[in-house]
């Protein structure tokens, strides 16, 4: 029995013509294109991020056998109950949370005037050199910024040397070494969101606020501060977020004060108690959620 061959101009029509309706088809449904598009991602967040939490909880709810040292998978809400009750739980966690409102606060304070000379003041040119100088301390480690951070703080450091003619001293090391060190490490996270916020602010409005009698101060409170408002937002979100769940620093630069995630390590690698670690790690997501909760409430994410 003799086969047909198949004829390569023809499945090539047959490819072109699926594809034809594939796009017309896609074309015509903007739903359907979105859902496509975003699937990926979504399903890789859903197994990477919401799978993880969902195993945390799960974690936080066994406990660790203390003659074997085995974790026992009988659900109990102890590890819960230690960590909201304990003295040691809830001043760690207050400390915690001051420093990640801290270092905020100043990221903040210091990216809106960097962010409004880069958007508004500097020359295209200079603008250019400002973003890859502001991106320039992201391509170093991060510990080789921590450890930077520790020989400039000690009592041998160059701060040191900078201040002793004023009869000034160096922090040292502790919380506001801490708080030092982390402002700086997150400082281009918070100034790369209002910068872009910054640059959809129109120039006629400023301009339309001059011509109308508006000294900068009220300008820039009543003018600009509501439109760049989500961008400081979207900025807070990430250096609050990120100090919440830091531990190395604290190792680095803190001297002997701990913060959550030093809890966490020390309870996951010295300890072995991944249930307790589990449910202390609970903690900066519950306040990281109640935040988020927050600023949803105010509508400052509804046009990030």
């Amino acid at each position: 029995m003799a086969t047909r061959a198949t004829d390569p101009a023809a499945a090539s029509r047959s490819q072109s013509s699926a594809a034809r309706r594939g796009s017309v088809l896609l074309s015509g449904h903007p739903r359907l294109r979105l859902t496509l598009l975003l699937s990926a991602p979504l399903a890789w967040l859903g197994l990477v991020y919401i799978v993880a939490l969902v195993a945390l909880l799960i974690t936080a709810l066994w406990t660790v056998d203390s003659f074997t040292g085995e974790i026992s998978q009988d659900w109990t809400l102890e590890n819960i109950i230690t960590v909201v009750t304990g003295s040691l739980y809830q001043t760690v966690t207050v400390r915690t949370l001051g420093v990640a409102v801290l270092v905020t606060i100043i990221d903040i304070a210091i990216a809106l005037p960097i962010a409004f000379y880069m958007a508004k003041v500097a020359s295209p040119r200079m603008q250019r050199l400002l973003v890859v100088a502001v991106l320039l301390p992201l391509w170093a480690s991060y510990l080789v910024k921590a450890y930077a951070w520790r020989s400039v703080l000690s009592q041998e450091g160059i701060l040191q040397w900078l201040l002793e003619p004023f009869g000034l001293s160096t922090p040292g090391y502790g919380l506001s070494a801490v708080v030092i060190t982390l402002a700086y490490l997150w400082l281009p996270y918070v100034i790369l969101p209002i910068y872009a916020g910054l640059e959809r602010v129109p120039d006629s409005l400023l301009e339309a606020s001059a011509d109308l009698g508006g000294k900068t101060w009220p300008t820039l409170r009543l003018v600009v501060l509501p439109i760049i408002w989500p961008a400081i937002i979207a900025g807070s979100i990430f250096s609050f977020a990120l100090s919440l769940g830091d531990y190395i620093t604290v190792n680095i630069v803190g001297g002997a004060n701990q913060m959550l995630g030093n809890l966490v390590y020390t309870n996951v690698g010295t300890a072995n108690n991944l249930p307790l670690a589990a449910a202390i790690a609970l903690i900066p997501i519950v306040i990281i959620f109640g935040y988020l909760a927050v600023v949803r409430r105010t509508g400052a994410l509804n046009n990030l």
